[in-house]
């Protein structure tokens, strides 16, 4: 593991946890969060979501299935994580389906990691002091430090999440088109924010053509498609700063053009049907959060990250300037706003991952709901 150089992970509030080098050699920045996941952590690496933010692993052993060609949930195979934290990492890949370690390709693509840390210890500081700026720091970068003061120092000096409007820096610069399997029976425009891979396979798979336009597109484009819906892709950042998709949302349903939203699309419809967000304390990350749909009593298990919510009460109904709205979606285990849709139905989001990978699945019937919808508009 970068023959065991030491490393160290700074937090904001002075704690420091000392271990080893893990990918590449250097120094990193972000924002250190933390997910249960106890799999899929190439599907988390290269989740767009996770931009500049310093990934801490729950699970105490890391790697073992190695990395491969297929599982990346970003289009260029790119690691989004600013960092990586993890307990124990496992020494060899042992996986039909590896084409080499998760140690070299976090150090191909110059990721900064480290590990041989108590993840433990960091997960119950940050579920009691919230998540926070943090660094990682290793080879010249600890090395040449004039001791740990100025370490903290850099953490402290970088921008926080509040207030980052990051989904531009994560989003295609140029359309593409994603076939339907078989003849198309509709054609979606997706917003992309930090779009997953698995979104546009899930829409192939149910005869959809997905055209994936940048975060930065004007309704004129979707017109231009004349599409059968609209999609909100997840993505990084504070919903508070993306006022013109805001905009841009409630043109779309302004059009009568019907929608689906998903985790950062979640907040950002909200926001168009006159909620507010809020950052919470560590938000949620993992694949085992379980969500009340109040219209029917069922609860799904659900893949989620995200650090800013929907403010909102459970089953609350409220004016929009679109007619009726209801908060339709929350999380069985703290209350959080996980859905909302217009009581006419043209217009729907959750927070959580219905196109899950690897996670459950028992949310992928929303994708369903949206073919539904648009057959019947």
């Amino acid at each position: 593991m970068s023959g065991n150089r030491p490393a160290v992970l700074v937090l904001e509030d002075g704690r420091v946890f000392t271990g080893t080098a893990f990918g590449a050699l250097g120094q990193t920045l972000g924002e250190v969060v933390f997910t249960t996941a106890m799999s899929g952590y190439q599907e988390t690496l290269t989740d767009p979501s996770y931009h500049r933010q310093i990934v801490v692993a729950a699970a105490p052993q890391i790697g073992n299935t190695g990395w491969n060609d297929e599982d990346a949930e970003s289009r260029d195979d790119r690691i989004w994580v600013a960092g990586y934290v993890v307990r124990d990492p496992s020494p060899r890949a042992s996986n039909w389906r590896a084409t080499g370690t998760l140690d070299d390709e976090l150090a191909r693509q110059n990721v900064v990691g480290i590990a041989g840390v108590d993840t433990r210890a960091i997960v119950r500081h940050l579920r009691t002091r919230g998540s926070m700026k943090a660094g990682v720091f290793s080879g010249a970068a600890l090395d040449d430090a004039k001791g740990p003061e100025e370490l903290l120092a850099r953490v402290r000096e970088q921008p926080p999440m509040l207030g980052a409007n990051l989904s531009a820096e994560v989003s295609t610069e140029v359309p593409y088109v994603v076939d339907a399997d078989g003849d198309a029976r509709f054609t979606v425009a997706a917003i992309d924010l930090g779009i997953k891979s698995n979104t546009p396979r899930m829409f192939a798979a149910r005869g959809v053509r997905t055209h994936v336009l940048p975060s930065w597109s004007g309704f004129d484009a979707i017109a231009d498609l004349a599409p059968d819906g609209v999609f909100l892709s997840n993505g990084p950042g504070d919903p508070a700063t993306a006022d013109a998709v805001v905009e841009l949302t409630r043109q779309v349903v302004s059009a009568g053009i019907p929608l689906f939203g998903i985790c950062f699309g979640n907040q950002l419809l909200g926001r168009a049907l006159g909620l507010s967000t809020y950052k919470m304390t560590f938000g949620h990350r993992g694949i085992n959060v379980p969500v009340i749909e109040h219209a029917t009593g069922k609860v799904a298990i659900t893949s989620q990250n995200h650090g800013f919510a929907l403010e909102g009460e459970a089953g609350q109904e409220f004016d929009s300037p679109f007619g009726r709205a209801v908060i339709s979606h929350t999380c069985a285990n703290d209350g959080v706003v996980e859905g909302v849709r217009l009581i006419d139905g043209r217009a729907f989001s959750v927070q959580y991952h219905p196109e899950a990978a690897a996670g459950p699945h028992d949310a992928q019937n929303l994708f369903d709901r949206f073919i539904d919808l648009m057959e019947k508009h």
